[in-house]
């Protein structure tokens, strides 16, 4: 029951944050998700860190690293709201922001973890 507690808050804090981020960086002239784009680059950057931290010399506890990793990082980063933004690129005909921010999304994501892990080696 502990583990669901500390999951259960951390992913509190994570989705609140996350929906602040969006409320203040997602544009609504362009259409383009910035705030989505950032949360899921510094979460990323962020679980490699938490996750680096965890598996260096057990510097974070299973507690810690549930709460971080599994809790705040799973509801900061957001891979539905990644999808449902990719199909109204699609639904619009925008074929250039579809392929950009997938791309992106995706290469950047994945160097921001290995850059979170780097930092703590």
């Amino acid at each position: 029951m502990k583990h669901i507690l500390l999951v259960f808050v951390g992913g509190g804090f994570g989705s609140v944050l996350r929906f602040l981020i969006g409320k203040y960086l997602n544009s609504t002239e362009t259409g383009i998700p910035y705030g989505t784009f950032a949360a899921n680059i510094l979460g990323s950057l962020l679980i490699g860190i938490i996750l680096g931290l965890a598996a260096k010399n057990n510097t974070l506890s299973q507690n810690q690293t549930l709460l971080l990793a599994t809790g705040f990082c799973g509801g900061f980063t957001t891979f539905s709201t990644f999808a449902y933004e990719n199909h109204i690129f699609l639904k619009a005909g925008d074929f250039t922001s579809f392929a950009f921010y997938t791309i992106a999304s995706f290469v950047v994501g994945f160097l921001a973890v290995f850059l979170g892990m780097f930092f703590v080696k």
